[in-house]
């Protein structure tokens, strides 16, 4: 979601529109936000305190929504139209559009009920389906990454399909490029291993504990290198559970999880690998598989949400409809033990990447901006 916000206002920025975005102060109150672009203000406000876990949030957004008045107040701002991002800023952004009279656009990037829907065992707060439910009905326009998201909303919210905009993710396709499998692996240390990547929360919905499942069922594994991008940030010990499952399937000696990796480093790892796996419960949109297919890596991943919009099934890579480790191994097998296909795969995924760039999204979001609130230039968005 960070991601998404930022990279979209960059590209609204290059377009000429001013661009601010509310968040709450967080770690240490009152810092500066670093520069993002020309024309993008980051807005840190107190809501709570700074260190106040996200279950606790609801409570402080109305002090959110007052500070969002006072800065507007205070600098003489006239937005024209709130975007806002995940439904605690839902929330926030539909009270705050309505007290200034401005059209009200809602991302949600995850949602509630599906997320339930997804895995046995996953649960959200009652708060949270309500407050979904209520955004869904009042936004001027509510954002859906796919097909799939735009579906869901209207089987398990009861969404309007005429207030429903498919405007996809996209991707910045001059940080994520092709760098080289061999200048990549020897940029990370990386020698004579096949390469299998995820890049992702370390979390259960992720589901990488399929990964390491179908790590063991292939013929290859000892030839396999398989890197873990991501950590557990929640303290859900998801992280500590993944190392144990790895050692009980004797594979722990081929499974390296990297930690979090910064955003400009990413490129390397989705060039060193011979495969991102995707392995999801469930994917609003999937923009791992997006910025591994910008980097010329074929994608293996589950059949939900949005990733069925961005693999090409056959062409860019595989879906799997079936959570099972043969399937998974099967699909990895054809492309590890075919260097041929590999590289055509990653040939067609790169090609594919290339109509999802950011900047082709901000033109499509700025469409829907001037529709809904005419010839005004400045807009807020609220991640």
């Amino acid at each position: 979601m960070n991601v998404h916000v930022k990279e979209l206002a960059r590209s609204l920025a290059r377009r000429g529109i001013s661009v601010d975005i509310f968040t709450r102060e967080h770690d240490h109150p009152g810092a500066d936000a670093p520069g993002i672009a020309p024309d993008v203000n980051v807005i840190h406000l107190p809501a709570g305190p700074a260190d106040s876990p996200l279950g606790d949030q609801f409570s402080y957004l109305p002090d959110f929504v007052a500070g969002m008045h006072n800065y507007r107040v205070t600098h003489g701002v006239d937005y024209s139209a709130v975007h806002s991002h995940y439904w605690l800023s839902g929330w926030a952004g539909r009270r705050f559009a309505a007290e200034i009279s401005a059209p009200h656009l809602v991302t949600f990037h995850t949602l509630s009920l599906v997320k339930m829907q997804s895995r046995s065992g996953e649960d959200e707060p009652p708060v949270r389906r309500e407050a979904e439910r209520e955004i869904i009905a009042t936004a001027d326009r509510v954002i859906a990454f796919s097909p799939h998201e735009r579906d869901s909303m209207v089987r398990l919210y009861d969404a309007d399909t005429s207030r429903i905009e498919l405007v996809p993710c996209g991707v910045d396709l001059s940080r994520f490029r092709p760098l080289g499998r061999a200048a990549a692996r020897h940029q990370l240390g990386i020698n004579g291993h096949k390469v299998l990547l995820f890049v992702g929360r370390i979390e259960a919905l992720k589901g990488v504990d399929l990964l390491l499942h179908t790590t063991a069922h292939l013929e290859t594994d000892a030839d396999v290198q398989v890197l873990v991008v991501g950590s557990d940030g929640d303290g859900s010990g998801e992280l500590d559970r993944l190392r144990r499952l790895a050692d009980d399937l004797d594979v722990g000696q081929s499974v390296e999880f990297v930690g979090r990796v910064p955003q400009e480093q990413l490129a390397w790892y989705y060039s060193a690998a011979d495969v991102c796996v995707i392995p999801s419960f469930y994917e609003s949109f999937g923009l791992a598989a997006l910025e591994s297919m910008a980097c010329g890596t074929p994608v293996v991943a589950s059949r939900v949400g949005g990733l069925s919009t961005i693999v090409q099934h056959g062409r860019t890579g595989y879906l799997k409809s079936w959570r099972c480790p043969e399937a998974f191994a099967h699909s990895l097998e054809m492309i590890l033990s075919n260097r041929s296909l590999q590289h055509s795969m990653g040939v067609a995924a790169r090609r594919r990447a290339e109509t999802l760039s950011w900047d082709q999204v901000a033109a499509q979001m700025l469409e829907l901006y001037r529709r809904l609130a005419s010839s005004k230039s400045q807009w807020v968005s609220a991640p």
